[in-house]
């Protein structure tokens, strides 16, 4: 499977999140895929994978999911990018993130690892040689 064909299966993916549509996640994932989303939930096998999809989409709006930069190596591909999100609750959640994605044989993913990082950071040796910690709950990712 060629680094072209790889991105494209990315993007779709990303593209059926923002258009809030299944455009082919049989197609995609296989079978016996697992989704592990940044703050823990597990998803195992394209149908749960299908079904958290299509269940979430009725509880909120991915608004932005923009790629930077993808990298490849044998079976596997890392996709850096940003993240934001609208709940029907008013809430919003947005974040700088990776997907590491490994394939199978067939061109489908059969493992999809997200990882997250907290947009507010900052040096907290700004002021000297013990730090100071934001106040506040750490992020979930």
């Amino acid at each position: 499977m060629t680094a072209d064909l790889k991105e494209k299966t990315i993007r779709l993916w990303f593209d059926m999140w923002l258009e809030q549509k299944d455009l082919g996640i049989d197609n995609i994932f296989a079978e016996n895929a697992v989704y592990t989303e940044s703050w823990g939930p597990e998803y195992h096998g394209s149908q749960l994978i299908k079904h958290w999809f299509q269940e979430w989409n009725t509880r909120g709006k991915v608004v932005t999911w923009e790629i930077k930069q993808f990298f490849h190596k044998e079976n596997q591909t890392m996709a850096e990018w940003y993240f934001k999100n609208e709940m029907q609750d008013g809430s919003v959640e947005e974040f700088d993130g990776c997907s590491l994605v490994e394939w199978a044989e067939n061109g489908q993913i059969k493992l999809l690892k997200e990882f997250g990082c907290n947009l507010h950071r900052y040096n907290p040796y700004q002021k000297g040689n013990v730090p100071q910690f934001q106040d506040g709950t750490a992020k979930w990712f």
